[in-house]
Order: structure tokens, then C-alpha cells, then sequence
């Protein structure tokens, strides 16, 4: 098994795992044929594995008879339940978690000794091939599983490595920044309407102007603070904008939603 033949499975097939088999599909090269799901209502999944060409199946147990990666993508307070039927036949395969707060005490404790897991929180955006995936450091793949893991999802997400006392902190940038995010690009766009743009135009603009930044940051890794000054002339109308935000506390505002998060 190699990453050009390894089999990926998905057990739920939401909005996460959706997103992810979408980009491994469109942006990493994997064949759909390739890919398995299975969820819940059999009849809708049918129609979203469809699209990318992946094979729709009725039950968690044929998803890991016929994966070498088994994705867990169900709700967290549904994990339990859902594997505790095909434990066994996972302590064969690489198991990897997108169910949040579910670190690797709960997974070895589940699928018990000599299973190999990995505990990850990916991110929307992981569908057009822009993605994050925080991993926990302590986890049991073997290196090789390791290794394709990586050249799997390396193409469509920056993979960063954290202690697990940190993932969920990880979680409030990159899994719910991008929900911070649509909101800043949503309300900047609403002072180009309110100053004469057209609503689609003035959505364009910002978001090409928040993608174009965030390259140009990981491009660079020139601190924010300095690209910020860098905008800003003396007496201009930049700085001026940037104090009405200070005047507002956004910083604060921002940093108060990621602590809520964890509350």
C-alpha cells in the first residue's frame, strides 16, 4: 500500500467528510473510485458520493472491509456507538478521527491494544485544496501510514502537529476562524455597499483581498503587524480606518470569540 493505492474510508459523511473527499477528488488527484462512505440516510449519501464519484455503502462494517484508512467522521457523542461494532476489525487498519475533542487516551482506550490511530481537526476550506488539518503528536500509525497520510492531504492542507492539550485551540483559529472570517468578509463588503458597490463586486474584492493577504503572510511569514504598517501611510486613509477598528476593539472582539470557543 502506497499513497497512490491506499483505499480511504468514511464512517458519517457530513459536511467535514464531504469536504475532504471533495478535495482529495478535485485537488489531490485520488481516483473516487477509491473513496467509500457510509452515513446515516443512505438515499442522500447516495447522491453526495455521486457527484465525485465514490461508492455509497450501507454500513460501517463494509466501509472498513473495504478501506485501508478509515476516517471517523461522526458526531463525537456518536463514536462510541457507532464503532464499538467494528472495534475488532479496525485494530487492522490506520484510523484516523475528525471528531472533535476525541484525543488519543479515548481512541486507545476504545479500539484497544495495538490499534493505530491518529487524532485530527480539518477545516472547510480543505474542499478547494486551501486546508488545515491540526493533528495530535501522540498518535500510533506506523511510519508508513504516517508517510501516505501526509502525501494524501499534504496537497489540499497545511498539516500542523500540536500536543492534544492544544488542538482545540487549534479548532477555534482554523475550524472556526473560517466562520470569523465569512463574517469580517461579509461586513466589509457591506461598507463597499454602503458607500455605492454592487453586493456581488464588493464580495469579490474582499474576498480576493483576504485570500491575497493570507498567501502573501505563509508566501512571506512577514509579521501581520508589518504588513499592516506597510498599507499605511501618515495621515492616510488606511490609518484612519485601522483606528475606527481600534476604536471599535475589534482585536479584542476577536479574541473573545476564540476564548468562547473553549468556554
Amino acid at each position: 500500500m502506497d499513497a497512490k493505492t491506499a483505499r480511504i474510508g468514511f464512517i458519517g459523511f457530513g459536511n467535514m467528510a464531504s469536504a475532504m473527499a471533495k478535495g482529495l477528488v478535485e485537488h489531490a488527484g485520488v481516483e473516487g473510485s477509491r473513496i467509500s462512505a457510509c452515513a446515516a440516510h443512505f438515499d442522500s449519501l447516495g447522491k453526495r458520493c455521486a457527484s465525485l464519484g465514490i461508492q455509497a455503502l450501507e454500513t460501517p462494517a463494509e466501509v472498513v472491509e473495504n478501506s485501508d484508512f478509515i476516517i471517523v467522521s461522526v458526531k463525537p457523542h456518536l463514536v462510541t456507538e457507532v464503532l464499538s461494532p467494528v472495534c475488532e476489525a479496525l485494530r487492522e487498519k490506520a484510523v484516523v478521527s475528525v471528531a472533535a475533542g476525541l484525543l488519543f487516551d479515548f481512541y486507545d482506550d476504545l479500539l484497544g491494544e495495538g490499534s493505530r490511530h491518529l487524532s485530527t481537526i480539518p477545516n472547510t476550506p480543505i474542499a478547494i485544496g486551501k486546508g488545515v488539518i491540526s493533528c495530535e503528536e501522540h498518535h500510533t500509525l506506523t511510519n508508513d501510514e504516517w508517510s501516505i497520510f501526509t502525501e494524501l492531504f499534504s496537497p489540499i492542507a497545511l498539516i500542523e502537529m500540536l500536543p492534544g492539550r492544544l488542538l482545540s485551540v487549534a479548532s477555534a483559529l482554523a475550524g472556526c476562524g473560517p466562520a470569523f472570517a465569512a463574517m469580517f468578509l461579509e461586513a466589509l463588503a457591506d461598507g463597499g455597499v454602503k458607500n455605492g458597490l454592487p453586493r456581488k463586486t464588493a464580495y469579490r474584492l474582499a474576498a480576493q483581498m483576504m485570500a491575497g493577504t493570507a498567501e502573501l503572510h505563509l508566501a512571506t511569514g512577514t509579521h501581520p503587524g508589518a504588513m499592516k504598517d506597510a498599507v499605511c501611510s501618515p495621515g492616510g486613509t488606511t490609518i484612519k480606518g485601522v483606528a475606527a477598528l481600534e476604536d471599535a476593539g475589534m482585536r479584542g472582539a476577536v479574541m473573545r470569540a476564540v476564548d468562547a470557543t473553549l468556554s
